[in-house]
């Protein structure tokens, strides 16, 4: 019983949260949220006794993800005032986030369930083997993909400045 209480708090402050993402009025607020989005998955992890993926929620998303978009917003330019979502068309919003929820429930009602007898247990030796083994092109990817993220804001972050050398030209 004190189990399900806990797990519906930490699901009510995720849920809580998330929708503090959504109504951020700045995009560092939105980035804030959502690191306790985030963190809070990790606690999550922790109640259903998965450590591994806590520690893996933990220093990939909470850690990595979270400082990355930070930087990110700290290096473009964003005024104080600026709502981080247009708010022209909230019905438009409220319609879609609906109809992901219902394929969501679609999606988790139309899978089948595994049998306990077919699953096997990893170990985080086999987890850390699949990962730098079959998986290793998905890493390399996402490093790519991160690095143009990157190299994206700081052009944007240059793009209006004007140049040093056009400034000092005679």
């Amino acid at each position: 019983m004190i189990e399900q209480v806990g797990f519906g708090l930490v699901a009510g402050c995720i849920v809580l949260a998330a929708l503090l993402v959504a109504r951020a009025r700045s995009a560092i607020h939105g980035v804030l949220w959502l690191g306790v989005v985030l963190a809070a998955t990790a606690v999550l992890y922790v109640m259903l006794q998965a450590p591994f993926m806590a520690g893996i929620q933990l220093l990939l998303y909470v850690g990595g993800v979270m400082t990355l978009m930070i930087l990110g917003v700290m290096l473009t330019r964003h005024n104080k005032h600026e709502d981080a979502l247009e708010r022209k068309r909230p019905w438009l919003a409220g319609v879609l986030s609906l109809s992901m929820l219902g394929m969501l429930i679609t999606a988790i009602q139309k899978t089948p369930e595994i049998p306990a007898s077919e699953t096997t247990s990893a170990t985080i030796k086999d987890i850390s083997r699949s990962l730098l083994a079959e998986h290793a092109l998905s890493f390399e990817v996402l490093s790519l993909l991160l690095l143009a993220t990157m190299i994206g804001a700081i052009v944007l972050l240059h793009r209006d400045r004007p140049s040093r050398l056009t400034e000092e030209s005679p």
